[in-house]
């Protein structure tokens, strides 16, 4: 009798047990990306799309390439705050490699930038067609400004010495730290200002005059590459991936940049 009621309870038993949900699908991992102007415009485009399309929250740090204020993306790293991905001049990204703190083989170029000229919206428009044109205008000029990033440097410490105007433009001209250009030249407070296209486009207020003569342009490649750090490597090599593919290639356009020569991150 008691071997019957053990047969009988033991399948009402086995029906009774709860069925394992179904295990929920993982969110994205959340990426925080630093990004120097040159590539602002283009990557705030891009974050979107790459949000909507994949879901990943993506957490965007602006800053120079270099520089000493505390918000440029060498200071940032060597405090470690959390980071993933970082997109800034290649001559600051292959010192941040070399030092330990970019992993090597993820470093690709994702656009192409050019140096242009601004001055205050309805001011008279410089001839800076020509290095004679644009050395002429220097001279001129009551006051000059440039960034703390790649390009103002190049125009501080090349530019003028190959028109033969520093000792005439130096005095006159200050170097903006993690400030954009064209806010200072909008605001009157410079009559001219040098700094890469993508950065003065989203600027107000100014009219862009237009890159420098070929003659004395230096491009500046904006690469990318995962932090050494990172908790969440191959998210961060994910994105990357996008942002150098033909994906990207109208919002860098749209922003004044030029796609970088194709390369796939290994």
């Amino acid at each position: 009798m008691i071997g019957t009621i053990s047969v009988l309870i033991v399948p009402l038993l086995v029906g009774c047990q709860t069925v394992p949900a179904a295990p929920a699908a993982t969110a994205p991992a959340g990426l925080t990306v630093f990004t120097s102007g040159g590539f602002n415009a283009a990557f705030d485009t891009l974050a979107a799309s790459y949000r909507l399309t994949t879901g990943t929250p993506i957490t965007i740090a602006h800053g120079p390439s270099m520089g000493d204020t505390p918000n440029a993306i060498p200071a940032r790293l060597a405090r470690r705050e959390p980071a993933d991905v970082v997109i800034l001049a290649r001559s600051g990204l292959d010192k941040l490699v070399a030092a330990g703190t970019v992993v090597p083989d993820t470093a690709i170029d994702l656009g192409l930038s050019r140096i242009a000229i601004a001055v205050r919206a309805g001011t008279p428009t410089p001839d800076i067609s020509t290095p004679e044109a644009l050395r002429a205008t220097l001279l001129k000029a009551k006051s000059v400004v440039w960034s703390d990033s790649a390009s103002g440097v190049y125009i501080q410490s090349t530019l003028l010495d190959r028109l033969g105007v520093a000792n005439q433009v130096r005095p006159k001209g200050r170097m903006i730290p993690a400030t954009p250009v064209g806010e200072v030249v909008a605001r009157g407070e410079a009559e001219i200002g040098f700094q890469q296209l993508s950065e003065l486009k989203p600027v107000k207020g100014i009219r862009i005059v237009g890159l420098l003569p070929d003659a004395l342009q230096k491009v500046t490649a904006f690469s990318g590459g995962v932090v050494a750090y990172s908790p969440h490597p191959a998210q961060a090599r994910a994105l990357l991936t996008y942002l150098s593919s033909p994906q990207a290639d109208a919002a860098i356009r749209a922003s004044g940049l030029e796609p970088a020569p194709r390369k796939a991150i290994r």
